[in-house]
């Protein structure tokens, strides 16, 4: 081969290999590229399962800076892409904003990772099944096997009780505060007026939990307008189904993340 071919030949090469996605990059660095794609498919689903619309939001610790956590620019959920996802501090301030706005409630993240070492991912959304229960004394409770997580209880939290009359947005770290400490070590917890927070060891733990609070919430309203009494999960029967939903979940997280893959 000439020189000349051969310098054509690694020049061809080197175009190739520009061109080429490489997943290996982060965009975020020291965080896995299928991180954020789960943040990002987390939020579609939840926008493609009616849980929420143009508010909400998800995010996950961040996996080599346990004290940071990662979620999108303000963005709809459905619109929600990897590329929006970025990295914040303890305190819920974005590390580097480049001008990209903010989440208003990002605090509600922050103060949850900071009080519970052990979640891995938070949701927030204004599920409009559950928003009844909020402002009720009718206790949300587990009647169906894929809600059994319900079992441990869903805590609700009064804003006003320790702000009084806000507009009832979790603003600031102070409110964030008060907030994970009614979560306290439960899985979903109810704000009053508002919505609810789920999370979970992963991603799809928290969006899971999201959806079938929505689902049981409508489903207990049904109920609840049949007149009779209600038979709900009991303790035992909630453990034992939660512990298979946890291992099944893969099912639904394959289904639901494919669909609103196909969709981009």
């Amino acid at each position: 081969m000439s020189k000349v071919s051969c310098f054509a030949a690694i020049a061809f090469a080197t175009v190739l290999l520009s061109a080429a996605p490489s997943r290996a990059q982060d965009s975020i660095p020291g965080v896995p590229r299928e991180l954020l794609d789960d943040i990002a498919a987390g939020s579609r689903i939840l926008a493609d399962l009616g849980v929420v619309d143009a508010f909400g939001h998800v995010s996950a610790r961040h996996p080599t800076n346990p004290g940071h956590f990662l979620m999108a620019r303000s963005v709809a959920p459905a619109q929600v892409t990897a590329d929006d996802i970025m990295e914040f501090d303890e305190n819920g301030e974005a590390v580097d904003a480049r001008g990209r706005t903010v989440f208003l409630e990002r605090f509600i993240h922050a103060e949850i990772y900071r009080a519970r070492p052990d979640v891995k991912a938070v949701v927030h959304t204004h599920s409009p099944g559950v928003v009844p229960f909020s402002v009720s004394r009718t206790t949300l409770r587990p009647l169906y096997h894929n809600a059994a997580f319900l079992g441990a209880g869903a805590a609700v939290w009064d804003i006003g009780k320790d702000f009084g009359t806000t507009n009832m947005l979790v603003s600031n770290n102070a409110i964030g505060k008060s907030l994970a400490s009614a979560l306290g070590d439960k899985s979903v917890v109810l704000m009053r007026g508002h919505g609810d927070v789920t999370v979970g060891s992963a991603v799809k733990v928290a969006v899971f939990r999201a959806y079938y609070t929505d689902v049981n919430a409508k489903l207990q309203t049904q109920a609840i307008g049949l007149g009779s009494e209600i038979t709900f999960l009991s303790a035992e029967e909630a453990t034992k189904a939660d512990a298979v939903n946890m291992v099944i979940m893969d099912r639904a997280w394959a289904l639901w993340k494919q669909k609103v893959q196909a969709g981009k």
